[in-house]
């Protein structure tokens, strides 16, 4: 049974207004930003479209600018990668400092790893001459470095608005008057026969309300999200009885996977909305999570109805999810929806294990 709330609960405006000026990004505690594949890319094409601007101001011709350009990349891009793996290794470290400790410390191991890199392959004859010998190359490395940071941090901002654009998303589809109402009426019928009962289900609805309305920029865990979910069906599960039936397949291993709040509960909804409610006979949901390694697979499946017509979703919840664990796993985040080969409906997700 769930404690109960100490303080009345937040109006919409007061939590949308605690999302968007709080510093949350700055203190936020989920993978370190320079960590990924994502960041990979955009750090070697960042750092080749610094290049190639630099270097169009001083070679003309496109051949000789094209020779120049692969020259410079013959450093820039071992040089990225190594500054990349050391400050992703360093992640834990650096995030223990301010901003702009951060971007002093990043700055400078830049220069270091630039310069170095353009020593060795200098000395075997790999990398163009630099004036000024190793100034050049630390200068470049430093200043790239810098600006790779500043478009991380700028990106880890914008998660702020996007998360309040989400949670308004989120509950236009969530907090529906029909389940509202049908929750309270469940609660009421159940006072007279069974008050424990009655206490638990309203225990439950302010649960997920409270979910609802809190911050979407905080990092949850897989475990927590299958307790919410957990409380979303017990409380239908008085509503459709033996229509509704679920099957939980969880991975222990699995419950640390970082998660975006209100990240499964919209997807079980869904399949409660469009696989059960809209069945004469209900059907079946089930809920499976696997690890991989080091990844975590998390999948929702319902049964579709044979002759009813389902209800037209306007899929914000999926998409509002989808958008968020971009946000949170940038390029490591995989949501993929659509009909298995048996006919059921599954939506899946594959996320960076804790």
């Amino acid at each position: 049974m769930s404690k109960r709330p100490d303080a009345a609960p937040s109006t919409l405006f007061d939590d949308l207004r605690e999302v968007v000026t709080e510093r949350a990004v700055a203190e936020q505690q989920g993978p370190w930003p320079l960590c990924g594949n994502g960041v990979i890319l955009r750090a070697l094409l960042l750092v080749h479209a610094a290049l190639g601007v630099g270097l169009a101001f001083t070679v003309a011709p496109l051949g000789a600018w094209l020779v120049a350009l692969g020259g410079a990349a013959t450093v820039a891009v071992p040089a990225t990668l190594a500054w990349l793996l050391l400050a992703c290794a360093g992640g834990r470290w650096l995030r223990r400092g301010s901003p702009p400790m951060q971007m002093a410390v990043l700055a400078v191991g830049g220069a270091v790893v630039a310069a170095a890199v353009w020593a060795l392959l200098n000395r075997a004859s790999l990398a163009p001459p630099a004036a000024g010998g190793v100034v050049a190359p630390a200068l470049a490395g430093a200043s790239l470095a810098a600006m790779l940071w500043s478009s991380v941090r700028w990106r880890e901002r914008a998660r702020l608005p996007a998360a309040a654009a989400a949670h308004l998303a989120d509950l236009q589809t969530r907090i529906r008057p029909h389940f509202l109402f049908n929750t309270l009426n469940t609660a009421i019928a159940l006072v007279q026969h069974d008050p424990r009962r009655a206490e638990e289900v309203l225990e439950d609805l302010a649960d997920l309300f409270r979910a609802a309305l809190g911050g979407l920029d905080k990092i949850t865990t897989l475990a927590d999200e299958v307790e919410l979910a957990r409380r979303y069906l017990s409380i239908e599960q008085l509503r459709f009885g033996e229509r509704l039936q679920v099957v939980w397949d969880l991975d222990a291993t699995a419950d640390k996977a970082p998660l975006p709040p209100l990240a499964l509960q919209p997807l079980v909804e869904n399949a409660v909305r469009h696989g059960i409610e809209a069945s004469d006979r209900g059907g079946k949901i089930e809920i499976r999570s696997r690890r991989r390694r080091d990844r975590v697979l998390l999948s929702v499946t319902n049964t579709v109805p044979l002759n009813a017509s389902p209800k037209p979703g306007h899929g914000i919840g999926l998409a509002s999810v989808r958008e968020r664990m971009r946000l949170l796993h940038d390029l490591e985040a995989d949501v993929r929806s659509g009909v298995i080969e048996d006919g059921r409906w599954r939506v899946s997700l594959s996320i960076p294990a804790a």
